[in-house]
């Protein structure tokens, strides 16, 4: 199945979960989308973990594909394995440049990674799934310094986690350590997608 490119707020409203982090989409119409979204099923074991995992794959805007293949290279790393799972889904690029505060939405900072408007350590990178290594300075590149919607984005009061540091001003941050869990989405209960996977 290929990346979701609907309706964010559709997703939202299905999973009663806020994939942009805002909380502004269950706000407007919390019930789930569809004649009958008053009223919510309960769910199966299976179904349960099943809406955890999509959770994740929406909030980080991946396939099926990449998420399993990244749920795999955490398997490989020493510690616990669903918290690996969302240090790598952190550890993406365009995961970094929403963080550092350079877009509004993780969609808006993949399309400025796949133009190319992005550096690390100095050097241009196009993938939005480019693992950012710890310590590694992320960058806008100097033809891009008067992108209009990277300086709307650095002008507003956007929270910016302490996992990461940013220089406004040179419009560059640096990824300074892995985020601690309780620094991450308390509504993600990664157990339930390694329950999933390991079925």
């Amino acid at each position: 199945m290929s990346r979701y490119t609907g309706p964010v707020y559709k997703k939202s409203r299905r999973y009663g979960f806020s994939t942009l982090e805002t909380g502004k989409e269950l706000r407007r119409k919390p019930t789930a989308p569809g004649i009958h979204g008053t009223s919510r099923k309960k769910l199966s074991e299976y179904g349960v973990q099943l809406q955890e995992k999509q959770k994740v794959r929406f909030l980080y805007g991946l396939s099926e594909k990449q998420l399993r293949k990244t749920f795999d290279a955490a398997g490989k790393m020493q510690g616990i394995h669903g918290y690996n799972l969302l240090v790598l889904l952190e550890s993406r690029l365009d995961n970094l440049v929403y963080r550092m505060g350079f877009a509004k939405t993780r969609k808006a900072a993949r399309q400025l990674v796949n133009h190319g408007h992005i550096l690390v350590d100095g050097k241009k990178v196009d993938i939005p799934s480019f693992r950012v290594k710890v310590g590694s300075t992320v960058s806008v590149k100097e033809s891009s310094m008067d992108h209009p919607s990277i300086n709307e984005c650095l002008n507003m009061d956007i929270n910016i986690p302490s996992f990461v540091t940013v220089d406004k001003a040179k419009k560059s941050g640096v990824y300074v350590r892995y985020p601690e869990r309780e620094e991450l989405n308390a509504d993600i209960n990664e157990a339930l997608i390694v329950e999933f996977y390991n079925r």
